[in-house]
């Protein structure tokens, strides 16, 4: 069976990379049909997936992200694909949940005439 292990480093602190996770856990949910299960840990989690062909785990810490999969017979000839699209998903989450907060604008305090 063809493996995919993918890890990504990240500054999200453990409580956004479990949004993050929870995003990537729904996405792929509708997107590929599989069947996710979420076990929360004290210090990370793990997004168990599954799917006919397909299981694996996404490990949630608050400094990186690790994936692991393994891919059935059929699905194994697609591999490079399927390790490129769950890349590019995670990373796109990644980004949009990376950007830091606008800074509030201080107003001018109003002239006293």
């Amino acid at each position: 069976m063809p493996d995919i292990k993918i890890h990504r480093e990240h500054a999200l602190g453990l409580a956004k990379a479990r949004k993050v996770a929870w995003q990537w856990a729904e996405e792929v949910e509708k997107k590929f049909d599989m069947e996710c299960t979420v076990i929360e840990g004290e210090f990370s989690d793990t997004v168990q997936f599954t799917r006919t062909g397909v299981n694996g785990q996404l490990v949630v810490a608050a400094d990186h992200f690790d994936l692991d999969a393994k891919l059935g017979f059929l699905l194994g000839a697609f591999s490079k694909t399927i390790e490129g699209e769950i890349q590019k998903n995670l990373d796109a989450l990644l980004a949009k949940n990376s950007k830091p907060a606008a800074k509030a604008t201080p107003k001018k305090a109003a002239s006293k005439k």
